[in-house]
């Protein structure tokens, strides 16, 4: 993104959100709650900002949170949808299935009864493990489901959406995009295990380094209901331990050199649960936890290298959080071929 890499401070002055608001307690899933001196409010962007200060921030923060990027209504209709597919997928596999995607999670049901889809409520009588999905240990009939949502063509086309393909064509000064096909859908309901302690860039390692993520709340997320959280000032200890996992791994051969999954990486491909217990260990080189008030429309744009982690999902109104992640590269780069292709459960990546 070579359009984004070498600006100076701009005159326009930043704006922290909600830094009047006291910050909640927000935890990882395993360790303590994280004190909440070493927390701290994300700096949110108003899609009308000048573009020079839009990618000034991104070079200095490693991430850039835009508001009402998509509308609204749209990203709440793909919500409803994620409920859909699975009766238009199942249908298509022969199966007959009550109407919420959620119930088939688990047997007492995902969705609590007499509320709408579009809401996404957690039944509190339901077990939460019972209920998982992308990095959990789902059922075989479950790892079809998510297999067939990830297909379907209403999700697909959520992710050509007009409005967030020309923010990003506008934000990064690209001709044109090209987004990786391997796009995740994630839930996690209240109660279960999030996403661990990671950087993109090692589980993206046999392409180019200048790729874009955007994660996209399907919904609005509240600080505690399991959104991102981004450890301040980390791109350049993500580079630095990429290195030292690259040097560690450098007699094995390519496909096991490029796996996040390798001897040297750890089992689950996360470098940690413990969102305490990882900023201690690398207090000299970073800055406090980052949490935003996530509203649908927003996405937020992070470098591969900048270190994040899911906030355990407590969320007060039960809500179910629902996000993708997406990769975005300029047309012409060196693509990691091994993400070309739709996720499914048993890619092996």
């Amino acid at each position: 993104m070579a359009s984004v890499g070498v600006l100076s401070a701009p005159g326009v002055p930043g704006r922290d959100t909600k830094t009047s608001i006291p910050l909640p307690s927000l935890r990882s899933n395993q360790g303590d709650y994280i004190d909440k001196s070493s927390t701290r409010w994300m700096r949110s962007t108003h899609p009308d900002t000048p573009l020079e200060e839009m990618r000034w921030r991104y070079k200095e923060d490693g991430y850039i949170w835009v508001k009402n990027v998509i509308p609204r209504e749209a990203v709440y209709d793909m919500r409803e949808q994620y409920a859909c597919i699975a009766t238009r997928s199942l249908t298509r596999m022969g199966l007959m299935i009550p109407y919420s995607y959620f119930f088939q999670f688990g047997h007492t049901g995902m969705l609590r009864p007499g509320t709408s889809p579009r809401k996404g409520i957690f039944n509190p009588s339901s077990d939460p493990n019972a209920h998982e999905g992308i990095g959990g240990l789902p059922e075989e009939a479950t790892e079809k489901l998510l297999d067939a949502a990830h297909a379907d063509p209403y999700y697909r086309t959520f992710l050509a959406h007009p409005a967030l393909r020309a923010f990003i064509r506008h934000f990064t000064g690209w001709k044109q995009e090209v987004i990786v096909d391997r796009a995740m859908l994630r839930h996690n309901c209240p109660g279960s295990k999030s996403t661990g302690i990671h950087y993109d860039q090692y589980f993206l390692r046999d392409g180019d380094d200048e790729f874009l993520t955007a994660w996209v709340p399907i919904g609005d997320c509240a600080p505690t209901g399991g959104g991102l959280m981004y450890l301040e000032d980390s791109t350049s200890l993500g580079k630095d331990l990429e290195d030292t996992f690259l040097e560690r791994a450098k007699h094995l051969p390519k496909q096991e050199r490029i796996d996040a999954f390798n001897k040297f990486m750890a089992k689950d491909g996360f470098m940690s649960h413990d969102a305490v217990e990882f900023r201690e260990r690398h207090e000299e080189k970073v800055g406090r936890w980052l949490v935003g008030d996530y509203e649908a429309g927003d996405i937020v744009f992070h470098n591969p290298w900048m270190i994040h982690a899911a906030t355990k999902n407590e969320d007060e109104l039960g809500r179910i959080r629902l996000a993708s992640d997406l990769r975005f590269y300029e047309e012409g780069a060196k693509l990691d071929r091994r993400w070309m292709k739709v996720w499914t459960h048993d890619d092996g990546l």
